[in-house]
């Protein structure tokens, strides 16, 4: 999932701070940006763990264009978080599916180490899909 972050300096401050607006109350500081992004990404991880835990749904990251206007004079980026481990536990499914998607499924992932296997694949297809 990919989550937009927002990188202030507030005045009189030398460090900066992170936030993930798509993520309430996660945040962080840091001394350089650098190591704000290298920061944020436990602080990600840390606060998907607590929403796992009590069994909350794990937020969609939304566009900069949609936080934008709120925040006109910040520094924006972006980090791409795995939610997979967070998602709960994983149960075996039956899918029917056609050969030839099934060869191109398979194709695609054999090539593409993101996946790794056909449900890694699916999973991704389904995030996206429920993403939209």
């Amino acid at each position: 999932m990919k989550y937009p972050v927002l990188l202030q300096r507030p005045a009189g401050s030398n460090d900066y701070k992170i936030t993930v607006p798509d993520l309430l109350g996660c945040q962080d500081k840091a001394e350089t940006i650098d190591n704000a992004l290298s920061k944020i990404n436990l602080t990600i991880a840390s606060h998907l763990s607590i929403l796992a835990e009590y069994g909350e749904q794990i937020p969609h990251g939304s566009s900069i264009e949609s936080h934008k206007d709120r925040y006109p004079d910040a520094i924006w980026a972006i980090v791409d978080i795995d939610i997979t481990p967070y998602l709960g536990k994983s149960h075996k499914i039956n899918v029917t599916m056609p050969e030839l998607l099934i060869k191109q499924m398979d194709d695609r992932v054999s090539k593409t180490a993101a996946y790794k296997t056909r449900s890694g694949f699916i999973t991704a297809a389904c995030l996206h899909e429920l993403a939209r």
